[in-house]
């Protein structure tokens, strides 16, 4: 059961920092777009985000009622996406950690979640064998 998070340096090829704080399997990590930030995603139902230099973890999201199969940073970095075995796609604040919107109209896990390049738009990929994209530009405009 792989728990940890290994930052390497791929010039060297060596081990900067190992992150610890899961309770289960890391399935997805994603670094924020100024790279400072890296988001990891578990099958312990949380989402992790740790600050890259430090190596600390700055906040645990909880509210996905299943695993955590992927997650990633906007473009601007101000929100995370995470899809989930409960079906859904959840949208949170990164600053906050707060949750902005759960999204539902998948059958079966979700396996992938994406922003388009301006951020307005999320692509997820499921089991139930779709590909969705949602318009989330509501949520920019707060």
């Amino acid at each position: 059961m792989i728990t940890l998070v290994k930052i390497w340096d791929v010039k060297s090829g060596k081990l900067i920092k190992t992150l610890k704080g899961h309770k289960n399997e890391v399935n997805s990590v994603s670094f924020s777009p100024d790279g400072k930030l890296l988001a990891s995603g578990s099958y312990d139902n949380t989402i992790k985000i740790w600050d890259v230099n430090s190596g600390k973890l700055i906040k645990t999201l909880k509210g996905h009622k299943n695993e955590v199969n992927s997650v990633s940073f906007s473009p601007d970095g101000k929100l995370l996406a995470s899809g989930s075995y409960d079906n859904t796609i959840k949208i949170w604040d990164v600053n906050s950690g707060k949750l902005i919107k759960t999204l539902k109209g998948h059958k079966k896990k979700v396996n992938s979640v994406s922003f388009s390049p301006d951020g307005k738009l999320l692509a997820s990929g499921s089991y139930d064998n779709t590909v969705k994209i949602w318009d989330i530009s509501f949520v920019i405009q707060k």
